[in-house]
């Protein structure tokens, strides 16, 4: 090996040496600035806020708006009631003045026959003297049992006419839970919600007669239920009530009231140890307690869901539904239209 051989490897080992104690770096990753870095995280955490700033006060006005139309249903409904009761106030009023003239007539005819003393006043007799006209009539007094003259409401067009009124609930402005003497002279206006007095229907059922429970619901729906035979004891007997031959689309939910004391809130005399007058809120032939409850709480819209004090008709709508409107009314047996 020549001498220039020599040197070409010595310069060779010393370039391999320097590379091994010289690496190559890496160029190092560009560096954020620590200020830049802040700014962005605050202006993220701005917008958060704004944005739940901006739900808050979606979120009250959406809460605001449903009050505010929660109110205006209620009052809707509340002017919705008050034009019910003037409707119906307006109807009677149109009935009465309606029926006026042909019910003046009457005061000649009767008199002229108040002096028969065995006669059975009612809407039946009446109908019997040509007065079809459904309205107010005044029956004159019975010199036999000694009574007054009574007001009452003739129904002279449903199912042949004829029938005398003995209770309505339509309006809900009369309340129904009266005492035992309320209860046996009779309260409320013929014209509107009454009943008509258990001794004034112990009279007029000496003779045999039917019955008739017409019913309406909230929904418009109608029905009713008839009884063949029907009649009161006097108030000894406590006004017991004496039914029998259902017939109807309603169920036969007086049934279990048959051979029943009339009890009030003030006279218990029920078939429970419950006093159940109190608790349903009205005077009935309550047994233990009711199958029916056609005296009592007049609910609006049949909601009374807590209770059982309603007017109650349980073959059709069971022990939780008010119904709307109810009219009990009787005639003769031997009624022929």
């Amino acid at each position: 090996m020549n001498f220039s051989n020599v040197a070409l490897v010595v310069a060779l080992i010393l370039l391999t040496e320097t590379k091994a104690q010289n690496p190559k770096k890496k160029p190092a990753p560009p560096k954020i600035a620590k200020g830049q870095c802040c700014d962005e995280v605050r202006t993220l955490k701005v917008q958060v806020a704004n944005l739940t700033s901006i739900l808050e006060e979606l979120s009250r006005k959406q809460e605001t708006d449903l009050i505010n139309v929660v109110r205006q249903i209620m009052e809707l409904d509340k002017q919705k009631q008050q034009l019910d009761n003037r409707v119906t106030e307006a109807e009677s009023k149109y009935s009465e003045v309606n029926n006026r003239v042909e019910i003046m007539q009457l005061q000649t005819l009767q008199s002229a026959t108040q002096t028969s003393s065995d006669a059975i006043y009612d809407c039946a007799s009446l109908y019997g003297k040509s007065y079809k006209i459904s309205g107010e009539y005044k029956l004159p007094k019975d010199e036999f049992l000694g009574t007054p003259e009574l007001s009452v409401f003739c129904d002279m067009e449903t199912n042949g006419g004829g029938w005398t009124l003995i209770q309505r609930r339509k309006i809900g402005l009369t309340s129904f839970k009266r005492d035992w003497k309320q209860y046996k002279s009779g309260f409320g206006s013929v014209r509107g919600d009454f009943w008509l007095g258990n001794e004034h229907i112990f009279r007029l059922t000496r003779q045999p007669s039917t019955l008739r429970i017409e019913m309406e619901d909230w929904e418009g729906e109608t029905r009713y239920a008839e009884y063949g035979f029907f009649t009161l004891g006097n108030e000894l007997n406590s006004y017991k009530l004496f039914i029998a031959n259902y017939s109807g689309n309603a169920g036969n939910s007086l049934r279990y009231h048959n051979n029943t004391n009339f009890s009030t809130v003030n006279r218990d005399n029920d078939k429970c140890v419950d006093d159940c007058a109190s608790l349903r809120k009205g005077g009935y032939w309550y047994n233990c307690c009711t199958d029916s409850n056609l005296n009592g709480v007049f609910y609006r819209y049949g909601e009374h869901k807590k209770n059982t004090d309603g007017i109650t008709w349980y073959g059709w709508h069971g022990p939780n539904y008010s119904l709307k409107k109810i009219e009990m009314k009787i005639r003769p047996v031997s009624f022929q239209p």
